[in-house]
């Protein structure tokens, strides 16, 4: 396979150009890009400049996410002089919003991970999300903003974790047929509970990777138990997804949009 290495340069943590990386790199099934040096907190030429003339060395694409125009200019003028491939993900966008709104940027780095009141409403939903996971607490049901349902291995935990990052406080319950649930759940309005559901097939390879050869993972004991997960979704009158052939962020989003509706 070819391999292309990337240098990131940031002047903050790098998240916003990682997704965009991970999401472009994606594409290139048959490329080797798993070589991204990331270069967080660069905020003086100086230090700019000793990575470039770096990335020069290797023939590495860079990508910057910077805000401050002066280092901007610093990338635009060294890459010119010495043909280094370079993509800038923010300047764009912000010099026509510039144009359009007639308002300069703050140029504040890391402005989009200041602490304002979302930031700590996160950590309040994380918090919440251990605090309630796999059915801890009945109580949390009702305080819950979401409440997932499911039997074993269809992504309870790790989707309340991924929507409590967006701010949701969700509570989960593994249904299993021999244990009755909670009567708080039938006191929870049954707009904000979501059923997650999956395949035999789907559940039986990845519990086998736990416990193999096991009732655990026998396909007929699955069936039972989607079954009667299916019979208490109707029972609640609740919306389900299928998270069987599903990403996180897939399902969190058809999950938001159920809730959201």
């Amino acid at each position: 396979m070819q391999n292309i290495k990337i240098y990131l340069i940031t002047d903050s943590v790098g998240e916003t150009a990682k997704k965009i990386i991970s999401a472009v790199v994606a594409q290139f099934p048959t490329v080797d890009l798993s070589d991204v040096q990331l270069y967080p907190f660069t905020n003086d030429k100086a230090s700019l400049l000793e990575i470039l003339n770096d990335a020069k060395k290797e023939n590495a694409l860079v990508a910057i996410t910077l805000v401050d125009k002066s280092l901007v200019a610093c990338v635009k003028k060294f890459s010119d002089t010495h043909d280094l491939a370079y993509v800038d993900f923010m300047s764009p966008l912000m010099h026509l919003i510039e144009e359009r709104s007639g308002e300069q940027p703050t140029q504040e780095s890391g402005s989009v991970h200041r602490l304002n009141q979302a930031y700590f409403n996160r950590v309040a939903a994380i918090e919440f999300a251990v605090k309630y996971d796999d059915g801890k607490d009945p109580k949390g049901f009702l305080n819950a903003d979401i409440v997932l349902l499911g039997v074993s291995r269809t992504s309870k935990t790790p989707l309340s974790m991924y929507l409590a990052n967006k701010g949701y406080k969700v509570a989960n319950l593994p249904i299993i047929p021999e244990v009755e649930v909670a009567k708080e759940l039938y006191k929870v309005d049954p707009r904000k509970i979501i059923g997650l559901t999956s395949t035999s097939e789907s559940l039986s390879n990845i519990r086998s990777y736990r416990e193999q050869k096991s009732m655990y993972s026998d396909e007929k004991r699955i069936l039972e138990e989607l079954a009667y997960a299916d019979t208490l979704f109707e029972q609640l009158g609740i919306e389900t997804i299928d998270v069987s052939k599903r990403s996180i962020e897939e399902s969190s989003m058809l999950i938001e949009n159920l809730i959201q509706k």
